[in-house]
């Protein structure tokens, strides 16, 4: 009872303040001057473990919810650890943290780094290690980690605003939770990135407002581009989001669904394409194959 209780009252929360905060799937711990790293994590990864051990040193966030506001700061909550036990099958054990004697939360947390938890389990024994994500990669990454995120205004665009403010994601690969206490102190030490010192690896991609069918109907053989919630190029790969799911594209694939946000031929579709990038030999049957692609993954239709 007291496992599903804590898994009800959690789901509660999260529903009350989705589109308004940021969510991170992800233990947090805070700093005595109040910077938090979220350490992001799927269940069952050693999410808990990593907070039980840090929280000796650091202040308890979380061990589930990492909640962030538009501005940076962020809402504590200190649940009780959901600790598993050794019998297969059994509920989790929900231990309050002061039982656990874990240190309470500094005044007015604000976000400082994120970090991907990625446990080393067997081989050889690795003290924590911590490297940068690519961008591309960390959005791909967090994205199935939040909660709500896509009750957001502009999720992709926010969540890139979000991660360019603490200076990028980063993996940190480690064998034990208690090994991590002292390794993650840089994380705390490193100095929020303001909008001019920024690089800004991404930005915006144009989406149209679509048409109604009843008022804009796809002529047979054309093509357009789905709907979708949101949309940001990074590099050279363009990340699309929507209803159903989260879809990195490449090479030629964002100039195509870029491309079609209006109905657009095959020969229109060509001749665009030709004039930014050329075409080789026996185009044709490439392009098909690429169409083929993005309408198999839902990100075109057909008249």
């Amino acid at each position: 009872m007291a496992e599903a209780v804590t898994s009800e009252v959690t789901i509660a929360a999260i529903l009350e303040r989705a589109g308004e905060l940021t969510m991170l799937h992800a233990c947090g711990v805070a700093d005595l001057e109040g910077s938090v790293v979220a350490l992001v994590a799927k269940s069952g990864t050693g999410k808990t473990t990593a907070s039980s051990q840090l929280a000796r040193k650091f202040g308890y966030i979380t061990d589930e919810t990492v909640a962030i506001r538009a501005d940076g700061t962020v809402v504590p909550y200190p649940k009780p650890l959901s600790v598993k036990q050794a019998a297969p099958g059994a509920a989790k054990l929900q231990v309050g943290p002061d039982e656990l004697g874990l240190l309470d939360a500094p005044a007015n947390p604000c976000l400082r780094a994120i970090a991907l938890l990625d446990r080393v389990v067997g081989g050889d024994y690795q003290l924590p290690v911590i490297e940068p994500v690519p961008m591309v990669e960390a959005v791909l990454a967090l994205v199935p980690d939040t909660s709500s995120q896509a009750a957001v205004v502009q999720p992709l665009q926010s969540l890139c605003q979000l991660i360019d403010s603490v200076g990028g994601v980063f993996r940190v690969s480690y064998s034990e939770a208690a090994d991590l206490k002292d390794s993650l102190t840089p994380l705390f030490s490193t100095e929020p990135v303001t909008p001019a010192e920024s690089s800004r690896a991404w930005s915006p991609a144009m989406v149209e407002p679509k048409a109604t069918p009843a008022s804009e109907p796809i002529p047979a053989g054309w093509l357009q581009a789905v709907a979708a919630v949101d949309a940001v190029a990074i590099g050279e790969d363009l990340l699309v989001l929507t209803e159903a799911e989260l879809t990195r594209l490449s090479g030629i694939g964002p100039f195509i669904w870029q491309s079609a946000q209006r109905p657009v031929s095959m020969q229109t579709l060509a001749d665009r394409i030709e004039a930014v990038h050329g075409l080789p030999d026996g185009y044709e049957a490439l392009l098909d194959a690429a169409v083929d692609g993005l309408v198999g993954r839902g990100l075109l239709v057909r008249g």
